[in-house]
């Protein structure tokens, strides 16, 4: 049997970086898919092959799935990991930016699963792994374009899963937690640019800065946990539907389910 091969987003940084190694050890052909190829060259040395892809420009996306299966005639797992998180008021993000996070994190995923998809049905076999979070349960203050985006993909993943069963292929959500990467830094950075002014500028300045606090802090789990819950879910023979994994994500989530919204909603307001 040929070697089985794997495609990973968002693989320039991070969850995605780590996920490429920890499936390369697996013995995977593995590539790794981000805009700018120069921040993989790490990988390339493991001997990942690079690939270039923007999920928000289709003619990208469609040149590297194209690209794969000329040189492999298969993509047997699909790891979508390319997202990012923009905070700020609900009043304050501009549309256009609301759309770019919906571009991002669900239709640019979206769109992955509908080119490989095909494939992986004529081979009646494959696995669709869609990186979440807990805040696709779960929510914060000023994330609420965030948090609709891993809603989306709950969602998504859940209906998916039900389609594709019948053709061999498993749909499998990561739900990481608090993760040290930069994400959270970013998130901070959009939250000050979008609501620094105005009636949230003194709750958006402590919400920015609690996330800076958490993120430049030691708490958080590394990026390999998450890597290797991806390469577990690939592998083992029976994977779960979901991974919930990573600081806080599960008594986050068991807090909101037993106690209710209004009880989580006090919660998140202590935490910034």
């Amino acid at each position: 049997m040929s070697q089985k091969v794997a495609l990973v987003t968002g693989a320039s940084s991070g969850i995605g970086k780590e996920a490429a190694i920890e499936l390369k050890k697996k013995g995977f052909k593995v590539y790794a898919a981000a805009r700018r190829i120069d921040k993989m060259q790490d990988l390339a040395a493991k001997g990942i092959l690079p690939i270039a892809l923007d999920v928000t420009d289709d003619e990208s996306m469609i040149h590297a799935v194209n690209l794969i299966l000329q040189n492999d005639r298969r993509i047997d797992v699909l790891i979508n990991n390319a997202g990012y998180g923009s905070y700020g008021a609900i009043e304050d993000v501009p549309l256009d930016e609301a759309r770019r996070q919906m571009d991002v994190n669900v239709f640019g995923l979206a769109r992955m699963i509908q080119l490989v998809t095909p494939s992986m049905r004529k081979n009646r076999s494959g696995k669709i792994i869609n990186v979440s979070s807990m805040g696709g349960k779960i929510w914060t203050k000023f994330g609420g374009w965030y948090h609709a985006t891993k809603f989306a993909v709950e969602g998504l993943s859940d209906c998916l899963r039900l389609e594709l069963e019948p053709f061999g292929i498993d749909v499998i959500v990561v739900e990481p937690g608090g993760i040290k990467t930069d994400w959270g830094i970013i998130a901070a950075e959009n939250l000050r640019k979008v609501s620094a002014k105005g009636p949230y500028a003194q709750a958006a300045g402590k919400a920015a800065d609690s996330m800076v606090k958490q993120y430049t802090g030691n708490q958080l789990s590394k990026p390999a946990l998450i890597g290797q819950t991806i390469a577990k879910a690939v592998t083992v023979k029976k994977p779960k539907t979901r991974y919930l994994v990573g600081f806080m994500a599960k008594p986050m989530v068991f807090i909101k389910n037993v106690f209710g919204d209004r009880a989580f909603d006090r919660l998140i307001k202590n935490f910034s």
